[in-house]
């Protein structure tokens, strides 16, 4: 049971709020006087009880019950004043450990957070959704990764810009193996993300990915994949003989919601912390500090020892991870691709190979090449200059 009247519970909680916003610096003592109906005298006595007795001096004297707790007022209001001169826009987890590492400050977690809250510094959170039941992670890693993008103003010095963040998780041990900023998320860039994958880690058993036209196609909006019809990502993915697994809602991916959702209260604030005022520098911040700091604190154990990763072998990764485009050789032996012409240079393989099928492939370089089956006819720029030419066995 409470020690204290509803009433006076509200009153009070309304008391503490003003002054903590007084406190902060983003009301002057007086204007906090005119909100609660008070006299600038006893506005004075307020603020002395708070000084003297913390939370618990707002409260009715005559229960005599001081917090042995009770933060002292100059800490109160040397954290109110940290954030809002120096730490912006931190998430409280974020801000409360550098608190403790930065500035020696020891104070709990729910205090801080009920501190910015009452000031007005940070926003009270949300009702929480009906209870879902938990998803148990895959036992080993490698038998199940997300990748998904987040749109965000992940720079400040960019700022309203956004950037889109690209990440490849592993479910069983919320590992990153991967994560970089891009212009727009697109059929290249998690091409480049998953070769990184694979050449470090090896192959995988499936990937779980939301229904973006890159990833799958969906004859009706907000409705079943087909299958069938596979993009560039899903026949690249076949030929790994990686399951692509559709997301049909955002909390199927939710672990890797709330790895943006973390990511987007500490990173930017990173960012601007460190000076990153483009893409390269960020994107070498994130492979060089963050993306370690993520590891190493909010990795979990997998549930069992070892491994699903196999290694990759002999595949052909250029020739898989690319963009795939059939055409027709015409008598001339060129292949046409938009306003670019690539004139195949004569080979052992066949005297012509006029009205074959081919397939020219864009790759994550942004070079071209034609191949006839498994053999390489020549390649290009992405401006169609030829770069090499090599002759099939």
């Amino acid at each position: 049971m409470s020690l204290y009247a509803e009433a006076a519970l509200e009153r009070t909680m309304k008391v503490q709020e003003v002054i903590l916003r007084a406190m902060s610096g983003r009301i002057q003592w007086w204007q906090a006087a005119e909100i609660l109906g008070l006299s600038c005298r006893s506005m004075r006595r307020w603020k002395g009880r708070y000084q003297q007795h913390g939370y618990d001096g707002l409260w009715d004297r005559r229960h005599q019950r001081p917090s042995p707790k009770r933060v002292p007022f100059d800490t109160a209001q040397k954290v109110l004043r940290l954030y809002g001169q120096h730490y912006r826009g931190y998430n409280v987890l974020h801000f409360h450990e550098k608190l403790q590492s930065e500035h020696g400050i020891a104070l709990s977690y729910t205090w801080v957070k009920s501190a910015l809250q009452g000031a007005g510094l940070v926003a009270k959170e949300a009702p929480r959704e009906p209870h879902r039941q938990r998803r148990e992670r895959r036992p080993l890693p490698g038998m199940l990764l997300f990748v998904d993008g987040s749109s965000h103003a992940w720079i400040p010095a960019l700022a309203p810009a956004r950037q889109d963040l690209v990440a490849f998780m592993d479910d069983a041990n919320n590992k990153v193996y991967n994560a970089w900023l891009v212009e727009e998320e697109g059929t290249l860039t998690v091409m480049a993300g998953l070769r990184e994958v694979l050449e470090k880690r090896g192959i995988f058993c499936s990937l779980y990915t939301d229904r973006g036209s890159h990833f799958f196609h969906t004859p009706k909006a907000g409705g079943a994949v087909d299958k069938g019809q596979l993009t560039q990502i899903g026949r690249a993915l076949a030929a790994l003989r990686i399951e692509h697994i559709p997301s049909y809602s955002p909390q199927g991916r939710g672990r890797m919601e709330r790895l943006f959702g973390s990511w987007q209260g500490r990173l930017p604030q990173e960012l601007g912390t460190a000076g990153v005022r483009d893409l390269a520098a960020a994107n070498r911040y994130i492979h060089q500090v963050f993306q370690p700091w993520h590891n190493a604190h909010w990795s979990v154990p997998a549930a069992e020892k070892g491994t699903a990763f196999v290694p990759l072998g002999a595949v052909d990764l250029e020739g898989i991870l690319c963009v795939q485009q059939e055409r027709v050789v015409a008598a001339d032996n060129t292949v046409v691709l938009g306003n670019r012409r690539l004139q195949i240079a004569p080979s052992a393989l066949r005297c012509s190979f006029a009205k074959c099928a081919v397939k020219v492939c864009e790759h994550l370089d942004g070079t071209l090449s034609v191949r006839y089956g498994p053999h390489v006819l020549g390649r290009w720029d992405g401006a169609g200059k030829v770069l090499a030419m090599r002759k099939a066995a």
